[in-house]
């Protein structure tokens, strides 16, 4: 098993990228602020390149399929910026809906593990809708 090396470049990445939700999220809390969430989608997309690589960033955003999640997303922060926030964030979600379902899987082990969070996610009825996703290779 390959350990997780935290050096600084990551750790500033894991930082934008938490500033990009937390603004994005304050976007939407501000009534579609289209300043807030063109921030907060500049910070995301910063702090994934710096956490995974420019190289892995470009790779996963660029794979053939990624092209629906990167075009949905792309127009979609091109549609914030413009001043059309409410279609744009709907287009962003959707992208990052199909670009990040690979992850699931790993998110699913993650929350299994929390001390409280986990007795619920080991639950048979939520383990069951984990599991149809279980086996897939992480993209990135």
């Amino acid at each position: 098993m390959l350990s997780f090396e935290m050096n600084d470049r990551k750790k500033i990445g894991l930082g934008l990228t938490g500033f990009g939700v937390f603004f994005s999220f304050l976007g939407i809390v501000f009534f579609f602020d289209k300043g807030l969430i063109a921030m907060g989608n500049i910070l995301f997309i910063s702090g994934v390149a710096l956490t995974i690589g420019l190289k892995s960033s470009l790779q996963f955003f660029m794979k053939r399929n990624n092209y629906k999640g990167t075009i949905s997303f792309g127009a979609g922060f091109f549609f914030v910026v413009i001043g059309w926030p409410i279609l744009g964030m709907i287009l962003e979600a959707y992208g990052f809906v199909v670009l990040f379902s690979g992850f699931w899987p790993t998110l699913a082990v993650f929350l299994q593990k929390i001390p409280i969070i986990g007795w619920i996610f080991q639950q048979p009825f939520v383990r069951s809708f984990f599991d149809r996703y279980r086996g897939k290779r992480v993209p990135v």
